[in-house]
């Protein structure tokens, strides 16, 4: 099996060289540290961006502009609505430190003549629809309002997916790159054994048997480069995210990377070797039979 995959020790000899004596491995395992870590980035930050959204979509927040004597009858009619899982006053004194910011100490002077609004943290059930909660709380209170945070984190949200769908593209963009370095890799390989290639020819081997001597080579280099780009880069990111995404997934309420992820990230090493065999066989062919 072994001796099917990397060659008999004639054909290693006849090529020359070993694992990673050639740039076509090293080239290959860079590449696929970059492509990993961006890969990684864009997933984790699609992920967040989905965390965050199914979390925003059933959180609301009721609103009452000077309802202090309003407040509790718009907290029961919250409670008795359905589809509602908790319902959470904001206390006045939070307000006040946050206003405070902005206004200075008089924000948080009980006696002040400043209107502090109400507001009502409201948290509905998975599937809950928000239309017969609204309706319960103006029936409770007509001056209420109830508001969606989804609406207030859209255009980060947005912006997080874009910043993901541009990982995608740079990965796209260094598997291009990756394949025209295959290409000009394996011409140069072809050039160095130009003498080997035409005694093979002279003793009548065919092209597919040159193709797939050639093929073999760089299938091995591809492979063994992208396994160690792929544990370069995996050491890596459990450095750099032993406590940042631990936290982040804290703060999104779930893993920012799941198992189709982290299987897609371990598939990587292997596509990109399969990519630049495919690329590797095609270049050979071309360049054996523009040589007749």
């Amino acid at each position: 099996m072994i001796e099917r995959l990397l060659g008999t020790p004639y054909e290693r000899r006849l090529l020359g060289g070993g694992r990673f004596s050639g740039p076509t491995a090293w080239l290959i395992a860079i590449m696929m540290f970059v492509m990993l870590s961006v890969a990684a980035a864009g997933l984790a930050l699609a992920g967040s961006a989905r965390l965050v959204s199914e979390g925003v979509a059933r959180r609301h927040m009721a609103q009452i502009t000077d309802g202090r004597s309003t407040g509790a009858a718009a907290v029961a009619a919250l409670r008795a609505a359905p589809g509602v899982v908790s319902v959470t006053p904001v206390p006045e004194a939070e307000l006040r430190r946050t206003l405070e910011r902005w206004l200075g100490p008089s924000a948080r002077d009980p006696d002040a003549a400043l209107p502090i609004p109400v507001l009502i943290d409201v948290e509905l059930a998975p599937g809950a629809a928000v239309q017969p909660v609204a309706a319960a709380l103006k029936r409770a209170v007509p001056q209420a309002e109830l508001i969606s945070n989804s609406g207030r984190l859209g255009p980060m949200l947005r912006a997080v997916n874009s910043l993901a769908w541009l990982s995608a593209a740079i990965v796209a963009l260094v598997a291009l790159a990756t394949a025209s370095a295959v290409v000009l890799a394996t011409r140069s390989a072809l050039a160095a054994h130009r003498a080997t290639i035409e005694v093979m020819h002279g003793i009548g081997a065919t092209d597919e048997q040159i193709t797939r001597l050639f093929q073999r080579k760089i299938a091995v280099d591809a492979l063994a480069g992208g396994l160690a780009g792929a544990l370069a880069a995996g050491i890596a990111l459990l450095l750099i995210s032993a406590g940042s995404l631990a936290s982040a997934g804290e703060w999104t309420g779930g893993r920012l990377l799941g198992t189709l992820d982290l299987t897609l990230l371990a598939l990587l090493p292997f596509i990109g070797a399969a990519l630049a065999t495919v690329v590797a066989r095609r270049t050979i062919l071309h360049s054996l039979r523009a040589s007749l």
